[in-house]
């Protein structure tokens, strides 16, 4: 039986033959290509706007660009994410403020949201982790109250719904990532969606050295070359039309493992509620203290038999130095930093196999014998 690895990228002839219809137009760069991708994504969205640009941390930066976050500014999200979803605050020379997760979601927790807010707030970055968005009622009316506006990080969310609306269409803005491990992929991308005409028109010139979008090479802002190219941007289409059957085969994948996990002590499943359709961007697991051996001893175990798992993420970014700089420390965020020991994701993606799954099973289930 081959390795089961933590994440595949789905890739045929339908992306390859896209691909070539591009380099043989000789429209390489942004074109008609990243117009499409950016219609048909807010379409499926249910947004007004959408914008393609080179990466998820693009997106992120230009998403916080347009909804203008300034200088001094104050960003309130999560330290249990990715990297990416707090370096943007930075790079425009605003101050990421951490708030803890909620343990059961593993999202940001409404209930410490307000603690955290001053003068200087601006935004509010809900993470909808692992293809779970967040408690988006409770962080909306926040923001309202006290007049800040939400960037969702969806880029592990394409297709997640909460109260039956997507992921990216329940904030202010919404940023997604194309990277290759994503439910949706082009390899290296990002998109933003947004319902404002002004955080649109802002992206769009952001993208493109801060250029009016005027054609006379007249300068606004600060701006980078965050430009997608058509050549990721037709592999993205084909991805689009895939993402419907991608989820549900996540879905269906999730449900098994959900269902014949059960029960297991010291195995913490994923939360599920009926308010929220996740797409399994991730499986995650908690490995806690009643467990027969330790999460790193379970991860090291898959491993030898050739079943891949990840550790999303081993550290929480008010660990790392850098971070560390605005005086967080160690007990600062004690959820997290809890987290940050227990969690473990396994392979859920569209290509496994039943076979796959059951040997998972098998091999799991054999560690509490």
């Amino acid at each position: 039986m081959a390795k089961i690895v933590v994440s595949k990228p789905y890739l045929d002839n339908k992306e390859r033959k896209v691909v070539n219809d591009v380099l043989k137009s000789g429209m390489l760069a942004q074109g008609p290509k990243v117009a499409e991708l950016e219609k048909k994504f807010a379409e499926k969205v249910g947004t007004k706007y959408c914008v393609a640009l080179n990466s998820g941390t693009a997106a992120l930066h230009t998403g916080l660009y347009g909804l203008g976050v300034e200088k001094d500014d104050e960003v309130i999200t999560t330290p249990f994410t990715f990297v990416a979803t707090a370096n943007p605050a930075i790079m425009l020379g605003a101050k990421p403020v951490f708030v803890d997760v909620d343990e059961k979601t593993f999202n940001i927790d409404p209930k410490k949201i307000e603690e955290k807010i001053t003068s200087k707030t601006k935004a509010i970055i809900p993470v909808h982790l692992y293809g779970r968005c967040c408690d988006m009622d409770a962080i909306n009316k926040i923001a309202k109250d006290h007049n800040l506006v939400v960037l969702e990080d969806a880029c592990q969310s394409h297709n997640a719904k909460y109260k039956g609306k997507y992921a990216g269409n329940l904030g202010t803005a919404g940023a997604f990532s194309l990277y290759a491990t994503k439910n949706m992929m082009s390899g290296e991308g990002g998109l933003l969606t947004t319902d404002s005409e002004e955080v649109y028109e802002r992206a769009k010139r952001f993208r493109q050295h801060g250029m009016r979008q005027t054609g006379d090479y007249a300068y606004i802002d600060i701006g980078y070359n965050y430009r997608l190219t058509d050549v990721l941007a037709s592999i993205a289409l084909v991805q689009l039309d895939r993402l419907d059957k991608f989820t549900e085969k996540r879905q269906k994948n999730a449900k098994y493992l959900l269902k014949n996990l059960k029960g297991i002590k010291g195995l913490i499943l994923p939360n599920v509620d009926k308010d929220y359709e996740q797409c399994w961007h991730q499986f995650t697991i908690k490995i806690t203290s009643d467990f027969p051996i330790t999460r790193d001893e379970f991860v090291a175990k898959l491993k030898e038999l050739e079943i891949f798992s990840g550790i999303y993420y081993p550290k929480p970014l008010h660990l790392h130095p850098h971070f560390q700089k605005f005086g967080y420390k160690e007990g600062d965020f004690p959820v997290a930093e809890k987290l940050a020991k227990e969690v473990v994701s396994l392979p859920v993606h569209p290509l496994l196999k039943r076979e796959d799954l059951n040997k998972m099973l098998i091999v799991i289930k054999s560690l509490v014998i």
